[in-house]
């Protein structure tokens, strides 16, 4: 059943409600609000399904589709696709050597690794010639074949299955395609398929499918061996294609940046984009922030959106939990220095002492040096990710977003002052 009005309907609404009333002013700023919520989900999750991570998104999304496609198109350049069962956001980071948004099989699981990534790309190409179920033993099977090219066993990559790790592997693999709606689970269990006793079958969406590569090009067409050209060509970044340096296209260039990126720090920037954010910053900000609802924050060093919500970022500090605790501690001890360089072993100490500090309040398993340790390197990867801190090698130093953090004082309400009561106390 299709969630537009009718023509019929929309008339008749229009002419109950004439222009500049309260009924229209009341609907233009649902109707605001729905595009806000749609650009916001879409920002966190480029790609939505009915399965997840957020169909009632991707319902605002279908309702609004051609708005937001014009949007995504003359503010950042990104394509925007809509189809029956999915939204897909063809966008890509500013830098491509930007490690700090891995994919993850589920909230709060490891990164994937390189043979992880391996295994996903595998794993799409074999579901592209499975039937429209599948099992994640044939799915295995169908990986292990493509595995054997040459050209991955000249690169040092190979799988047996025979392995618990390797198993486990695919299974995250499987568990993020279940996520993202390619899969979806008709019988069974990866645990059982991970233990050796048992199998999954599942369906295969193949319209979700062809739209999980964002590249706007196939990455069979890219001719060159070069990991760094390969990479950008996947991104649509060649040389060739690059847009002449009009303010127009300045204008995308920093939007896709301020709409992606945690914070944008003007000496990163190149020339161009510095003098256009001299004369335009304000304007630009509101640009984007208000279709968002986002919140423009202008400072001296660099420029954030900050999303109120939460709804278009996917790391948030402060955070509840052990980790998010660990988290704002070091962010405070780093902001208490800002200039100084910390070395990693320094960091550990600090978090290893925290740990017996707060014994009461984190888990178990952070409470051990090896588990402090552990909640350290997540800590600062959790803030080199939100362009907080940057490191160089076992060096750590704060960035200049990060000094918010900095904690002064406590000043206690309604304490006394020394020197300010003469005579008795007063009640």
């Amino acid at each position: 059943m299709s969630t537009e009005p009718s023509p019929q309907r929309l008339a008749s609404e229009r002419a109950a409600a004439p222009p500049g009333s309260a009924l229209e002013d009341a609907r233009q700023q649902a109707r605001s609000a729905e595009l806000a919520r749609a650009r916001r989900a879409l920002l966190r999750h480029p790609l939505l399904t009915e399965a997840g991570p957020d169909p009632a998104a991707l319902t605002l999304v279908r309702r609004h589709a051609s708005e937001l496609r014009a949007w995504f198109a003359d503010e950042t350049g990104w394509a925007l696709l809509v189809g029956p069962e999915s939204a897909r956001l063809r966008k890509a980071p500013a830098d491509l050597g930007d490690a700090s948004r891995p994919a993850r099989s589920g909230r709060g699981q490891p990164a994937f690794s390189r043979r992880r990534y391996v295994l996903l790309c595998l794993a799409l190409a074999a579901l592209e010639r499975l039937e429209q179920q599948t099992t994640l033993g044939l799915l295995a099977e169908h990986v292990l074949g493509a595995a054997s090219d040459p050209a991955l066993v000249e690169a040092g990559i190979g799988f047996t299955m025979e392995r618990r790790d390797e198993r486990s592997d695919l299974v995250a693999v499987v568990r993020l395609l279940l996520a993202h709606g390619v899969l979806a689970k008709v019988a069974g269990d990866e645990q059982a398929y991970l233990d050796e006793r048992g199998d999954a079958l599942y369906d295969v969406d193949r319209r979700v499918l062809a739209t999980v590569l964002s590249s706007p090009r196939g990455p069979s067409t890219i001719a060159t061996a070069d990991h760094d050209e390969r990479l950008a060509a996947l991104a649509g970044q060649r040389e060739e294609d690059a847009e002449p340096a009009t303010p127009a296209a300045i204008r995308r260039r920093l939007a896709r940046r301020l709409l992606d990126d945690p914070v944008v720090y003007t000496a990163e920037l190149d020339a161009d984009e510095q003098a256009y954010l001299a004369t335009q910053r304000p304007q630009l900000a509101r640009r984007l922030a208000e279709p968002c609802g986002l919140v423009p924050e202008l400072r001296a060093e660099g420029t954030a959106l900050l999303d109120p919500t939460g709804e278009a970022t996917d790391a948030a500090l402060p955070e509840e939990g052990t980790d998010g605790h660990v988290t704002l501690l070091l962010a405070e001890h780093l902001a208490a220095a800002p200039d100084a360089w910390h070395r990693l072993e320094e960091l550990e100490d600090h978090t290893i002492a925290l740990a017996a500090e707060h014994s009461t309040a984190w888990r178990k398993a952070a409470r051990t040096p090896e588990g402090a340790r552990d909640a350290c390197h997540d800590a600062l990867a959790r803030l080199a990710g939100l362009r907080l801190i940057e490191r160089d090698g076992d060096a750590v130093r704060a960035l200049p977003a990060l000094c918010r953090y900095a904690a002064d004082e406590p000043t206690v309400a309604g304490a006394r002052q020394p020197g300010l009561l003469t005579g008795e106390d007063a009640p």
